[in-house]
């Protein structure tokens, strides 16, 4: 619950600054969303060395032992916000950036929001089904380039479809 109420208000927050965005020409936001997109993917291949704009640090542990149902709401909050945790893959960023400068109704950041914490709750989801917690994270961490990799290629490709769609 809270991962997706977390994803919602940033989506929300994002596509109401994106009002900021509209007295650029709409070509300028849509080519500047496919050159951030084509530069997440650089970053993911590890040919341009680019630090992301990151809490890096974990939500402390506490945060759910003091209270375990409004602990782990609010620990979900700050996952799904993506603001006080580690985010080290460009795709998020990528979105953000879509999102303020795309200039849409205010459904589709609700939409990527809601996928946005939706995936993020997926990953504990999915290391509980598997049973084995560590062989899951090894196989993680032996795919995890290629997740990174593939999701910043899809959005290149579909921003880039959009931007030319608009044109």
């Amino acid at each position: 619950m809270g991962l997706v109420a977390g994803g919602l208000f940033t989506a929300l927050l994002l596509g109401l600054l994106s009002g900021l965005s509209a007295p650029l020409p709409a070509p300028w936001r849509y080519a500047a969303v496919v050159a951030v997109a084509v530069l997440g993917l650089l970053r993911e291949v590890g040919l341009v060395p680019i630090r992301l704009p990151q809490n890096a640090r974990q939500i402390p542990q506490d945060v759910l032992q003091r209270n375990v149902r409004r602990g782990a709401l609010q620990f979900g909050l700050e996952l799904g916000t993506g603001l006080r945790t580690y985010v080290s893959a460009s795709a998020p960023y990528v979105l953000a950036v879509a999102l303020l400068l795309g200039g849409q109704r205010l459904h589709v950041p609700l939409l990527a929001g809601l996928g946005f914490g939706l995936g993020r709750a997926f990953t504990p989801l999915a290391r509980r089904a598997a049973g084995d917690g560590d062989r899951w994270d090894e196989d993680l961490r032996v795919r995890l380039r290629t997740i990174t990799v593939a999701a910043c290629a899809v959005l290149v490709v579909a921003f880039g479809l959009l931007a030319v769609r608009q044109f």
